[in-house]
């Protein structure tokens, strides 16, 4: 009986063995000498050989001479501010180029507010928000557009272009589903891939193909139930695209979200202070309540004339992104004479109902004679302020249809009008549109001045299409 006690609690053999070899592995782990490379000792010639040999990596690719940008930056000197009319190499010339739609950049009671805030804060606030960064013109500022935006609060960034890139890796995170439409900016894509979710893209303003999307959503949910749970859908939009000139179908998108349960951002950056009856945005220009929109994020740089952006939105939502937005917590705040003069630039589109009157009517105007002009073609809507023109007939080579309206842009500069082609990182870029130049309308620009501004493209391409055909 007392041995076949001892056989049962005898352990396997195959523990026997491992830890045989485990005890084997140690001791020859104990015993055996370290590694070290055999040292070779050059003299004094050889070591002045392989450093006369050695051939640094460049630090940045090299640049062609004649990279448009490079052009751009040793031909066109601005002097002054880029306003409706700018001094280019000496030379005045008519500004459709400056994303400055309200005519609000170099205006008196602006440069005083921030020359008054500059006497008192100085330059900068040398520290993020949440690191002795606020200072009270900030509050004032955020609680500023919240009520200009009929929002309950509003967070301010420092950087235009990290503000909505910051706002969706806060909420979106590994697991999400976010879908986007394929004509959205370089701003927002780089937040998506911050975001690290799954990303699904929807033809530009299809809502059939973005409906076929969300059902193909549905069907992986009813798949995986218990994924489904934790699984959060977010859709991204741009109220007025940068890169089509054109107004989204926010009626239809919030309709969508509803019925499929998506969380809607609306970037603004270029619909903000510029659509609806009082520059609310394209919320108001559709007239649906902001309570619709979970975030609605824009950049001062284009209306405002000034720096930086802000999202806003329920309290709960914007507080969440002053703990989880990269750009705000980890950003120097923006400068306080910054912040004094989108105050004042508030203040007048708040006193000016006229102005924006005045910015649709010219943006019609000029959307109306760029059709007319041969071998071109206007896109986007009539009341976008942001308008691309391009080929009516394009090529199948890209460079080449660039260099067409590169020829364009410097034709219409000889004769008294700035435009710019409109730049893409080609490579980068999700969804490439079609070349094309860039015009931004001006509320400034007159009747008169408008028809001299067509007139001048038209003569241009005409002078330039008519070579190349």
């Amino acid at each position: 009986m007392k041995g076949q006690s001892w056989l049962a609690e005898m352990a396997p053999a195959y523990h026997l063995i491992f830890e045989a070899l485990l005890i084997i592995l140690i001791i020859k782990l104990l015993f055996s000498k370290s590694y070290a490379p055999n040292k070779t000792i050059l003299t004094e010639k050889e070591k002045e050989d392989l450093i006369n040999e050695w051939q640094p990596e460049p630090l940045v690719p090299d640049v062609p001479d004649d990279h448009p940008i490079l052009q751009a930056m040793n031909n066109n000197i601005i002097s002054g501010r880029p306003d409706k009319i700018m001094t280019i190499n000496g030379k005045s010339v008519m500004n459709m180029a400056s994303l400055n739609f309200l005519g609000l950049l170099g205006d008196e009671s602006i440069e005083a507010a921030a020359q008054k805030a500059l006497s008192k804060y100085g330059v900068g606030s040398c520290g993020p928000r949440g690191f002795y960064g606020t200072m009270d013109v900030h509050l004032e500022l955020e609680d500023r557009l919240a009520k200009f935006m009929n929002c309950e609060e509003a967070i301010l960034y420092s950087y235009g272009f990290a503000t909505i890139a910051s706002a969706i890796p806060a909420y979106s995170k590994r697991g999400d589903v976010i879908f986007v439409d394929d004509g959205v900016c370089f701003a927002i894509q780089k937040g998506l891939v911050a975001s690290r979710s799954h990303i699904r893209y929807f033809k530009h303003n299809d809502m059939e193909d973005l409906e076929r999307l969300c059902l193909e959503q549905q069907k992986e949910d009813k798949r995986v139930p218990k994924k489904a749970k934790v699984t959060r859908r977010f859709l991204v939009v741009e109220g007025l695209y940068a890169k089509h000139g054109d107004v989204c179908p926010l009626p239809k998108l919030v309709e969508m979200k509803w019925k499929y349960k998506l969380r809607i951002f609306v970037e603004e950056s270029f619909s903000f202070g510029v659509l609806g009856k009082t520059g609310r945005g394209v919320t108001e220009h559709f007239g649906i309540s902001v309570d619709e929109i979970d975030l609605m994020a824009a950049c001062l740089e284009n209306a405002i004339g000034g720096a930086g952006g802000f999202c806003c939105g329920k309290k709960y939502i914007v507080d969440h992104q002053r703990l989880s937005g990269l750009g705000y917590c980890f950003s120097a705040s923006l400068p306080p004479m910054l912040a004094s003069g989108a105050i004042q630039s508030l203040t007048i589109i708040e006193n000016d109902q006229e102005m924006l009157t005045r910015l649709r009517h010219n943006c019609e105007k000029i959307h109306e004679k760029l059709s007319k002009i041969d071998g071109m073609r206007v896109m986007g809507d009539t009341v976008a302020p942001i308008k691309h023109f391009s080929l009516s007939e394009p090529s199948d080579d890209r460079d080449f249809d660039n260099r067409t309206l590169e020829k364009i842009t410097e034709e219409a500069m000889q004769r008294g009008l700035a435009l710019t082609p409109a730049r893409y990182l080609e490579h980068e870029e999700h969804n490439l549109p079609p070349p094309s130049i860039r015009l931004a309308v001006n509320v400034k620009l007159t009747d008169e001045e408008i028809d001299n501004c067509m007139s001048i493209l038209s003569d241009a391409c005409h002078a330039v299409l008519s070579k190349s055909s």
